[in-house]
């Protein structure tokens, strides 16, 4: 029987009180529902959270997901079962009514709290299984339609394709006369390890997956294979939050306090671990305290390199010094072992669906109004499909600001951007963000999609009457009727 614990039992009050403040009541079983109509293309965490949003609000939903039932959930529908949240559950409250019952839960009750967000907002009804969506164009009365006029016509489009699609499994040199076994890392249920040594190819989330996979098997040792330079930060809440309070999304002044920090008191004595001159705020780093645990044991290595072939017995491998580019001069090596884990992460879903003119240089993906609306549909908003890297989390509550921004520019003509005001915001964060390695979009904090949001609602005071709905879903009935006045007053100036 397990104990009392009052951090727990503090953390589920908290979330019952979110729930009871902040969840749109479901609405009643075949209840007709009101324009506009949107349709969300996937039934992944993100699909699942935006549609509860949109119904909840009282607006009606199509999802088309193009796999059967056991595809909602989307990617966490697919990862092993030893897999689980590498960030605490505070930072991945995808709708208010979600309840953890643990601080990292793992793939089984994440599945769950999905489909029970789905059935809870009779979501079943209104998902088109085993349709993939080829295509989304406008027809002459400017509504969207979705493959064939047969599916219905829509005022919106939220894509939540998400941005991981099928296991990638390069071919690396010589591995069909590999003697052992070779897994890609979301392969793994049913398979074993206890007591061989595994070769780990690759250094990013897949890995933490593959790793997860060996602890769980009780491996003799496992031999990690970077092939790029990547930051690893603590499982800790406090930290990740902290990290993710930088309000300029990229490299600054002050960026080597923290890289210093982890350093001295995380990495410690493996200290050579991390990346010398790639800063923290460039790329997504690993969430993992275990793996510099697993090396100080003995029981894990981190080896940082090029992969040159796979011999029968192991991976020959070039491994290079801290600092020395990738293909640089380094020694070569044949890590042995016995099971090889392809921890190479998966395919970016396609956008190809929409209209072939939202990826025009220089607007195209990632480089949209708020990373997620092309300039010339503000109609369209690609809910977590166009991110690349973050210090933050993609299974939040800005799901739901996203969809209510939707939902606020499809219902208020006034509140709708115009589409050189769209290309002048991403200019104007293209130019603040001038020295941010890779670009101003490939890369961004939690706090800086919320200035994002704040600046989207405080430049258009039309917008000032959503600000409780955008960031809260709350005050729906103030701004309709406001709309309500505002179109009369329209109507009656012969203002379209």
């Amino acid at each position: 029987m397990s104990g009392f614990h009052p951090i727990m039992w503090v953390y589920m009050l908290v979330q019952w009180f979110l729930d009871r403040l902040f969840s749109s009541a479901p609405p009643p079983p075949n209840a007709k529902l009101r324009r506009p109509r949107i349709a969300i293309i996937g039934a992944g965490l993100t699909g699942v959270s935006s549609a509860a949003h949109c119904v909840g609000h009282g607006f009606d939903v199509t999802i088309f997901e193009a796999g059967d039932r056991n595809c909602v959930g989307g990617i966490w529908s697919r990862v092993n079962n030893t897999s689980g949240l590498q960030i605490h559950s505070i930072m991945y409250r995808f709708h208010p009514s979600v309840r953890w019952d643990q601080g990292y839960p793992d793939r089984g009750q994440i599945v769950s709290q999905i489909t029970q967000l789905w059935k809870r907002y009779g979501l079943e009804e209104r998902t088109k299984f085993n349709t993939k969506v080829t295509s989304v164009e406008k027809d002459l009365q400017g509504r969207w339609i979705v493959n064939s006029p047969s599916n219905g016509r829509f005022d919106g489009i939220l894509a939540a394709v998400g941005s991981c699609g099928d296991p990638k499994m390069p071919h690396v040199p010589g591995q069909d006369k590999f003697k052992g076994e070779i897994y890609h890392s979301s392969q793994l249920d049913g398979k074993h390890a206890k007591g061989k040594k595994v070769i780990i190819i690759g250094g990013g989330a897949s890995a933490v997956e593959a790793l997860e996979f060996v602890v769980h098997e009780d491996a003799a040792k496992a031999d990690i294979l970077a092939r790029s330079e990547k930051w690893i930060i603590p499982r800790n809440p406090i930290v990740d939050m902290v990290l993710a309070l930088n309000p300029f999304g990229q490299e600054t002044i002050f960026s080597w306090i923290p890289e210093a920090l982890l350093r001295r008191f995380f990495y410690r004595d493996l200290a050579d671990l991390a990346p010398p001159t790639q800063g923290l705020f460039t790329e997504t780093p690993m969430v993992n305290t275990d793996i510099l645990d697993q090396i100080r044991s003995g029981r894990a290595k981190w080896y940082r390199g090029d992969i040159l072939s796979v011999e029968e017995d192991g991976v020959r491998f070039n491994h290079r010094a801290q600092g020395v580019p990738k293909g640089g001069p380094g020694k070569e090596d044949l890590i042995k072992g016995d099971i090889i884990i392809m921890a190479t992460g998966y395919q970016r879903p396609s956008l190809a669906f929409l209209p072939e003119s939202v990826f025009n240089e220089p607007y195209a993906p990632p480089n949209w109004y708020l990373q997620t609306f092309p300039p010339e549909y503000m109609s369209v908003c690609a809910n977590n499909c166009t991110y690349v890297n973050a210090i933050g989390t993609v299974g939040n509550y800005h799901i739901g600001i996203y969809t209510r921004i939707l939902l606020m520019f499809l219902v208020d003509p006034l509140t709708r951007p115009q589409e050189p005001l769209m290309k002048v915001w991403i200019d104007m964060t293209r130019w603040i963000k001038a020295r941010s390695v890779g670009g101003a979009f490939e890369f961004f904090t939690y706090s800086e999609l919320i200035w994002w949001f704040v600046f989207c609602i405080a430049i258009n005071p039309f917008r000032w009457k959503w600000a409780l709905f955008v960031f809260f879903g709350m005050g729906t009935a103030l701004p309709m009727k406001v709309v309500q006045e505002e179109d009369k007053l329209r109507n009656g100036l012969g203002v379209n």
